[in-house]
C-alpha cells in the first residue's frame, strides 16, 4: 500500500500583475517521501514553494495539506504552519537569541511548551543536526553552515508533517555546503518528509525519492532521479542538465 499523499497541488498558478510565474503546477508528495524541485532560475520554484505554506497567495488551483483544502476561506494558515516547518535560504535567525533560545521560541510560540520543557526538546533537536556544543553560540559566532543548521534544527523541533527547504544551501560558501546537505541527508533517513528546492544537483540525484524538473512555470518532468537526470525526452531538461554533466566530467 501507498503511503498516503501529505501535500498536493492541483493546477496551482500564481501571477504578480500581468507576470504569470506558475501555470497550473500538480504533483504530490507522499508521506516519507523526498521531493527535490530543480530547474533554471525564474522558472517558479521558490514562488511555488512559498504558496505551499500561503506566504504567497496562489492566484488560482488548489493546495491540498493532510487532506484539508488551505486554500479555502477561513483556513487557520498558522495552524497549518505547525504542521509545516521551512527552513529558508537567508537563516532569519533572532540574532539576541543563542542558538538554544532561536529553537526553543519556536516551541514556545508554537507548541506553548514551557521554558524548560522547550529548552528539553530545542537541545534534542541542536543535537540532532550536530550543533548541541553550540547550544549557547550566538548567530553572529556561528558559520553560515552553522546558523542553517540551526534553522533546520529549529524546524525540526516542531515534528512538522513536511519540512519546505528553499535553497537551503544558495546563501553558503561552497566549503559549508555539505555540513548541511548532510543533516538533510541523515533527516531523510528518518523518515522526514522533504520538498526541497535545489540547484545542488548531486543531492537531488543521490538523496531524492522524485525529482521534479521546472521549466517555464509549470512541471516539465516528475520521476525518479535515475530517469530524470537522464535527460531524455525533453530537450529543455537535456540543456539544463548538460552543465550539470559537465561539471562531473
Amino acid at each position: 500500500m501507498n503511503p498516503k499523499i501529505i501535500l498536493e497541488l492541483i493546477d496551482l498558478q500564481k501571477s504578480y500583475g500581468d507576470l504569470s510565474v506558475l501555470k497550473g503546477v500538480n504533483f504530490r508528495v507522499r508521506e516519507g517521501e523526498l521531493v527535490s524541485i530543480i530547474g533554471p532560475s525564474g522558472s517558479g520554484k521558490s514562488s511555488m514553494l512559498r504558496c505551499c505554506n500561503l506566504l504567497e497567495q496562489p492566484t488560482g488551483g488548489q493546495i491540498v495539506f493532510d487532506g484539508h483544502d488551505i486554500t479555502r476561506e477561513g483556513v487557520n494558515i498558522n495552524r497549518v504552519r505547525q504542521d509545516m516547518g521551512m527552513v529558508f535560504q537567508q537563516f532569519n535567525l533572532y540574532p539576541h537569541l543563542t542558538a538554544l533560545g532561536n529553537v526553543a521560541l519556536a516551541l514556545r510560540c508554537v507548541k506553548k511548551l514551557g521554558k524548560a520543557e522547550a529548552h528539553e526538546q530545542a537541545m534534542a533537536a541542536l543535537e540532532q543536526v550536530g550543533l548541541a556544543h553550540k547550544a549557547q553560540a550566538y548567530p553572529a559566532q556561528l558559520s553560515g553552515g552553522q546558523q542553517q543548521r540551526v534553522g533546520i534544527a529549529r524546524a525540526v523541533a516542531l515534528k512538522p508533517k513536511i519540512i519546505l527547504f528553499d535553497e537551503p544551501t544558495s546563501a553558503l560558501d561552497p566549503e559549508l555546503v555539505s555540513s548541511v546537505l548532510g543533516v538533510m541527508r541523515e533527516l531523510r533517513g528518518t523518515g522526514v518528509t522533504m520538498l526541497v528546492v535545489t540547484h545542488e544537483m548531486g543531492f537531488a540525484r543521490d538523496v531524492s525519492d522524485r525529482v521534479i524538473f521546472m521549466d517555464g512555470g509549470q512541471v516539465a518532468a516528475d520521476d525518479t532521479p535515475d530517469r530524470v537526470f537522464s535527460g531524455t525526452g525533453s530537450d529543455r531538461l537535456a540543456t539544463f542538465l548538460s552543465r550539470f554533466h559537465g561539471e562531473q566530467g
